[in-house]
């Protein structure tokens, strides 16, 4: 496995690690013993998080994409757990936010070529 595809699928475990702990935050309301997984869930991800910096992806991109895959799956977690409603805006800003990641990668893709380039 490549360096970058390491990079890759610890950022999307660190993603998964923050909304498994965003969402048990909701669900410790309720049991309070999810409060473990919501302390191991935030660890994690932020343990990933510098394991994906460390393997040398750039921090505007791996943050940019932690955080707004963490905000999309969150609200699409709490609807299909909690059964929050996701209005048609919210949906819009989702498709924003995705939007924002794409453009986040595309633009340190064209910066890292010019930068082997040079």
């Amino acid at each position: 496995m490549n360096k970058t595809t390491k990079g890759w699928l610890l950022l999307a475990a660190a993603i998964l690690a923050e909304v498994t702990g965003s969402l048990s935050l909701k669900g410790a309301l309720e049991h309070s013993a999810l409060y473990v997984v919501v302390a191991a869930g935030y660890l994690g991800a932020f343990a990933l998080l510098a394991v994906v910096l460390r393997a040398g992806m750039a921090l505007g991109v791996a943050y940019g994409i932690w955080g707004a895959s963490g905000v999309a799956l969150t609200a699409i977690g709490s609807l299909v757990i909690f059964g929050e409603p996701l209005t048609f805006l919210m949906g819009i800003g989702i498709v924003v936010i995705i939007a924002g990641v794409l453009c986040v990668e595309l633009g340190a893709q064209a910066a890292h070529k010019k930068a082997e380039s040079a």
